[in-house]
């Protein structure tokens, strides 16, 4: 990747891996609003609100994070695998995925209710507290994928080791090429 490319991908990474974070964190707090909300309306509301705000913001977000995380790492010196902290979020984004697709059926489940009348403090509670650890869960998966891109851990795993080797050993090998010649 030319440098000017490899920024684009590096914004749009971050710009989609941040907004993915902020996205669910206001999710969050419509979670809190729609379990300790006293007024039918307002929690009716805010569970029409999540339902949008999953399938059209933290959805493509998810996927926006995911497909500039590959496309970031393997256009690279990164590599996909060389560095532990590159594959550890790949392990974590590739099942929050997965998960978030999972999470949104009863998101959507409660939304269809919610329209469809409106919801006492009782009702579906339990699926309603499932809503607001879930998404504080995903909040601190999403804060520790940050963090390890802030402070990117050492470590190279072995892939990365035999990869650099390999490197190491052609860049020897044409540098007495080259001397051999002269």
């Amino acid at each position: 990747m030319t440098p000017n490319l490899r920024k684009v991908a590096l914004t749009a990474h971050v710009t989609s891996s941040v907004g993915w974070l902020g996205a669910v964190a206001a999710f969050l707090a419509l979670a809190v609003a729609g379990l300790t909300g006293r007024d039918a309306l307002t929690t009716r509301a805010v569970y029409l609100a999540m339902d949008l705000t999953g399938w059209y913001v933290i959805v493509p977000l998810c996927f926006a994070s995911l497909l500039t995380g590959l496309v970031s790492s393997l256009g690279t010196t990164w590599g996909l695998v060389r560095h532990y902290w590159v594959l550890a979020k790949l392990l974590i984004t590739i099942p929050s995925t997965i998960l978030l697709l999972v999470h949104m059926q009863p998101i959507s489940y409660l939304a269809g209710v919610a329209a469809r009348m409106p919801l006492s403090g009782a009702d579906l509670h339990a699926l309603r507290i499932q809503l607001l650890i879930e998404t504080g869960a995903a909040v601190v998966v999403l804060l520790v994928a940050t963090t390890l891109s802030v402070y990117k851990p050492k470590g190279i795993t072995r892939y990365g080791w035999r990869q650099r080797y390999d490197q190491r050993a052609v860049v020897a090998a044409v540098g007495t090429a080259v001397a051999t010649r002269s």
